[in-house]
């Protein structure tokens, strides 16, 4: 599937079969030739946006996968470099990509820091969340920032209802809740559940101050709207 390197459709179904952790640890070797991992374009358009804040000191990836985040990291941040992530499998292949970063074993709704980054980062990793987890997740982030920090992800605007895209992805969102109702362990991975305006809420909730920019080099809309946002949550 996806490319010759991809994983095969059997080992797709396996995944999907599986625990969250379970399945990444499986896809874990052929992760990064799938359309799963965060594109290069998102990350240095993210890298563009976030350069005229900084530099910063140190930098966490939060739900790191293989480590493509370093992209964005290690340019803009002078001190150390941290992912953290749940699986061991994901993990292995970012410590052999990024040998000069830390990598953490961890669930990121308990982390294991308080008041140690300046910038921390997140690509790909919401859908992983249930609305009600939310708040958690942004808290441990909150928490592991010191005062100051900033807390970054891009989030894409809603597809027209118009669109395939948006069809496909309720679809898809179907499928993983009939899935999830008849088969465990569960495997949270929803595309519909985090609209910027509930993300907002949880992220102010949470103890973040919060705006938002344009990520243009990701084109616009039909309406002219940006197609993704980054949004720039700083712990006050």
């Amino acid at each position: 599937m996806f490319s010759p390197r991809g994983p095969s459709l059997r080992e797709l179904m396996v995944q999907a079969l599986s625990s969250v952790e379970r399945g990444y640890d499986l896809l874990a070797p052929t992760f990064d030739h799938t359309p799963f991992r965060t594109p290069d374009v998102i990350l240095d358009a993210t890298a563009d946006a976030l350069r005229p804040l900084g530099p910063f000191g140190r930098g966490l990836d939060v739900c790191c996968g293989t480590g493509a985040a370093m992209r964005v990291l290690t340019p803009l941040c002078r001190e150390a470099t941290t992912g953290v992530d749940f699986s061991a499998g994901m993990l292995a292949r970012a410590r052999a990509a990024h040998p000069d970063a830390g990598w953490v074993q961890a669930d990121v709704r308990a982390l294991p820091f308080a008041g140690a980054f300046d910038l921390a980062v997140s690509f790909g990793a919401l859908g992983h969340f249930l609305p009600a987890e939310r708040l958690a997740l942004f808290s441990e982030v909150h928490r592991a920032l010191r005062p100051g920090g900033l807390f970054a992800f891009p989030i894409g605007a809603p597809p027209p209802v118009t669109s395939a895209r948006y069809w496909a992805l309720l679809g898809f969102d179907a499928v993983m809740r009939v899935r999830n109702a008849v088969w465990r362990p569960p495997f949270v991975m929803y595309y519909g559940t985090c609209p910027l305006s509930a993300v907002r809420d949880d992220l102010e909730a949470a103890g973040f101050s919060v705006t938002t920019v344009p990520l243009t080099a990701l084109g616009r809309r039909e309406d002219g709207g940006p197609r993704c946002r980054l949004v720039l949550a700083r712990r006050t």
